[in-house]
């Protein structure tokens, strides 16, 4: 892809959190905060920052830390993930702080966890292992380079699209089956589809990366997924938290991840995601010169970017609405 037609980054305008205080953590874990309320219960993780720039999830962990919320039953464990891609973040290149050398969100399988990788992803994913392995319910908070509007990414698992329902927020839920370059921590272990059925795990896009607005989804998230865990209750949420509920959610099922061969990948419009396209064989972009199209009627496109552009990441999912 030509310089010219490198997507232009987009103003940042969601502070960057002072994080000095929450990194220390209380579990000898750096960024790791565990709290066991005594009373027999779900064991519910909520994880930030597996990607350093996106900085939604971690400002809901600060302000549930701020709020001095503990778990009423079962136990609460908060994790800042990638604190060290945290660290590169700069508002002008937020890309850049994505991960350090590889995406975290792609080395959740047993082998990446075991092999000997120098990678400080890897590693940093490891120490976190054991916290996520005792976990019965998980909200990893996410944002996106491109998409505004908020996505719940439940996986295929149809416990975790009921739960996505359940909760009444957000108005879009995607059921996908993760990314060929690697197993997510959403996928991970007893959260895997054919996993305990017990556990139930949620990724929550909660618009783009710098919006002000993704903050609050965040939060919303929070103000729903833990009463509905049953660690705390609706009455203990703090006041301004929990916002209106969509009218309507609409559950899609990903048929199709479209993955760049090369960098030479554009796209036939500037799409920013849930686009609709009524008729098969719509042109969505072309992959070293070749079309790339709808494969079926009333095809929905799943968070487009060319943020990351390089073969093997996948720059658009296409999608269709469950009956």
């Amino acid at each position: 892809m030509s310089a010219a037609q490198s997507p232009t980054p987009r103003p940042f305008l969601l502070p960057c959190p002072d994080l000095r205080l929450e990194r220390a953590g209380n579990t000898g874990t750096e960024g790791v905060w565990h709290f066991d309320s005594g009373v027999p219960g779900r064991h519910v993780l909520l994880t930030a920052l597996v990607h350093g720039n996106e900085l939604c999830g971690a400002w809901a962990l600060k302000d549930l830390l701020a709020a001095g919320l503990r778990p009423r039953r079962g136990k609460l464990t908060l994790a800042f993930c990638n604190l060290a891609a945290f660290d590169r973040f700069d508002p002008e290149k937020y890309a850049g702080s994505r991960f350090v050398e590889e995406d975290m969100n792609r080395v959740w399988s047993e082998a990446r966890l075991a092999d000997d990788s120098a990678s400080p992803d890897v590693q940093r994913a490891r120490a976190l292992a054991p916290w996520v392995a005792q976990a019965d319910w998980l909200l990893d908070f996410h944002s996106m380079s491109n998409a505004d509007v908020p996505l719940q990414l439940t996986g295929l698992a149809p416990r975790n699209i009921e739960l996505a329902l359940a909760l009444g927020n957000p108005a879009y839920i995607v059921a996908d089956a993760g990314h060929a370059a690697g197993v997510r921590l959403r996928d991970h272990g007893r959260f895997a589809v054919d996993g305990d059925p017990q556990t139930r795990s949620l990724l929550i896009e909660c618009g783009f990366h710098g919006d002000p607005a993704a903050h609050g989804v965040a939060l919303d998230q929070l103000a729903r997924f833990l009463p509905a865990s049953g660690c705390v209750d609706a009455a203990d949420i703090p006041a301004g938290w929990l916002q209106r509920a969509a009218p309507r959610q609409q559950a899609l099922r990903v048929t199709h991840a479209i993955a760049a061969r090369s960098p030479d990948f554009r796209f036939a419009q500037p799409w920013k995601g849930l686009e609709c396209l009524e008729q098969a064989g719509t042109v969505i972009g072309w992959s070293e010169g070749e079309p790339v199209v709808t494969p079926y009627d009333r095809c929905v496109l799943i968070m487009p970017s060319l943020t990351n552009l390089r073969p093997g990441v996948t720059v658009v999912r296409l999608a269709q609405e469950i009956a």
